[in-house]
Parts: C-alpha cells; structure tokens; sequence
C-alpha cells in the first residue's frame, strides 16, 4: 500500500514559513499539534515505528516509496582510491552501500511552483 504524502495531508499550506532543517522532534510536535487527540507518546511511538520500518527495508535491500514524496533505495558505491585532504596522501576507500533518495513528481512540482 503506497501512501500519498502530499496529496492526503489535511495540511495544504503552512501558516508560517518554515525552518530550513525540521528535526524529528519538531516533526513530532507539528504533529501533536495537528492531531489533539493523539497524545504525544504515541506520535512518537508511530513516527518511531514508521521510520524503523523504513530502515529495516532498505537493510534487506528493498525500496520504500512513499507515492508523491519520493522513493528512498540502497546503492553500492566501489572500492576505490581517494586522497587525504591534508597530507594529499593517496588512501583507499572501501566499498559500501549509501541510501539514495529520489524525489517524486508531485514533490518536485510543488517546490518549483511559481
């Protein structure tokens, strides 16, 4: 089940411009504040949750797509050889796997709305 994030949200605009970084425990209290009949140890028992879910799946190399938000995937990136900034020193740099994030449509229509 994909839910979509933008277009169910009962909150079309903000009242006030937001912040440049919203934290997980701003999150937590704009929801609170939306939702009077939640309390706030279960939003963040829900929030919590969610984004655990979200960690597990992209663990097990899965894709969580939230539809008109975005899809958030795991990518390999290859060993290879890079250097230290201060010395200039060539050092090798293991592989490993990144999350990537892709922006949906909706979401990059609605940031680019003039």
């Amino acid at each position: 089940m994909a839910l979509n994030i933008l277009r169910d949200s009962p909150m079309v605009a903000p009242a006030e411009p937001p912040e440049s970084t919203m934290i997980k425990s701003e999150l937590i209290a704009r929801l609170a504040e939306e939702n009077p009949h939640l309390t706030q140890r279960d939003i963040e028992r829900v929030v919590g949750v969610v984004l655990e879910q979200m960690i597990v799946a992209l663990e097990q190399g899965g894709r969580v797509e939230l539809r008109g938000f975005g899809a958030l995937s795991v990518r390999a990136r290859d060993a290879r050889s890079g250097r230290n900034p201060r010395t200039g020193e060539p050092v090798d740099v293991q592989a490993k796997h990144v999350p990537f994030f892709k922006s949906g449509k909706e979401l990059r229509e609605r940031l680019n709305a003039d």
